[in-house]
């Protein structure tokens, strides 16, 4: 039924476009032009030529030849041969057997890639990403916590100095006062 259908729709197209491209015009016979005919004649016609010049023919006979030269890999099986060829192959045979072995353990480990974590990742994406935004924020705030760490350090530090070095006037007064009344001996 099908098959009929598309049969009937491709008719119509046809006769659409032979429409088109002869409009009311008719053959010697009085028939509206037929494309199919006219391709076929058309056809018959370069097969007759060709079949009649010799060039021609050793061409069409040659195209199997030229289609294979133009390949690519022939370049490459012309210019290597095969014995260099196995050279090659041998002087890799350590990093092809590495690969193999990596290819082994890749496939022993498919069934990891296909487990419901693997296939939850997409899933978990908006809730990692959310995490990375929350981390990304308190690394911020740690980074400015601890330059206000540093900053009240330098500050201790400063005042620490300052009250030492006080400290150390008001003995260095005291001991002077001292010795100037007696109540200490001189060191």
């Amino acid at each position: 039924m099908d098959q009929k259908l598309d049969t009937d729709t491709l008719e119509m197209r046809l006769q659409t476009l032979e429409n088109r491209l002869y409009g009311e015009r008719r053959n010697k016979t009085g028939k509206p032009f037929k494309c199919a005919e006219a391709l076929v004649r058309v056809q018959a016609g370069l097969t007759n030529t060709a079949n009649k010049r010799e060039r021609v023919k050793i061409l069409h006979k040659k195209i199997e030849d030229l289609m294979k030269y133009l390949d690519p890999q022939f370049t490459d099986h012309i210019t290597l041969p095969d014995a260099m060829k196995l050279e090659f192959i041998l002087a890799e045979e350590d990093s092809l057997l590495s690969e193999a072995a990596l290819l082994e353990q890749v496939n022993n480990l498919q069934p990891l890639l296909d487990s419901t974590h693997i296939r939850d990742v997409p899933e978990h994406a908006t809730k990692l990403q959310r995490l990375s935004q929350i981390h990304i924020k308190q690394q911020d705030q740690t980074e400015a916590q601890s330059q206000e760490v540093k900053k009240l350090f330098e500050e201790y530090n400063k005042m620490m100095f300052l009250l030492s070095k006080q400290f150390t006037q008001w003995d260095e007064t005291l001991r002077k006062m001292e010795e100037a009344k007696g109540i200490r001996p001189v060191e």
